[in-house]
């Protein structure tokens, strides 16, 4: 077995959802509940087959979006994971429990639009995920600015009220 990681391409902002799934109605379902919980997001989606034809199935609103899916889920190539990048302005607090509730959704690795780099194996039929690095290691506690810096960013950009 051959354990390596793979680096997630994409621009610094964009968020991104990596999970685990079990049926080919993924890509559907994860597009329907999509536009049903945020009218007009801008996404893109790839799931990648583990049986049958083995093929990247993807689906999508934003061509870009749905390039970087394709692309980092060729790149994992994990069997039934499938990765959904939100386009900018779009996050995964919005759709992440909505996503939760997908019946063919086993499980979701992490949501985050931080450099991320995935764990994977490879036993040269198929490859596992194992898991992530999702962003650095912590660097201390924080301080009464950055618990103050924290408060104003969550209401600046209107997660919390005022």
């Amino acid at each position: 077995m051959d354990l390596q990681t793979v680096k997630i391409e994409k621009p610094q902002d964009i968020n991104f959802i990596l999970g685990q799934s079990h049926f080919i109605k993924t890509v559907e379902d994860i597009h329907e509940a999509m536009v049903n919980t945020v009218p007009g997001i801008k996404f893109g989606l790839a799931f990648a087959e583990a049986s049958g034809a083995c093929l990247i199935r993807f689906s999508g609103t934003d061509a870009a979006m749905i390039d970087l899916a394709k692309k980092n889920a060729a790149s994992i190539g994990a069997g039934h994971s499938f990765i959904l990048f939100l386009g900018e302005g779009y996050y995964p607090i919005n759709v992440l429990n909505t996503l939760k509730n997908i019946p063919e959704i086993c499980s979701i690795f992490c949501a985050t639009a931080n450099p991320v780099e995935v764990v994977v194996a490879d036993n040269g039929t198929g490859r596992a995920i194992l898991g992530v690095f999702d962003g650095k290691k912590p660097k201390g506690f924080e301080t009464d600015e950055d618990i103050a810096w924290r408060k104003g960013l969550l209401r600046k950009i209107g997660y919390k009220a005022a």
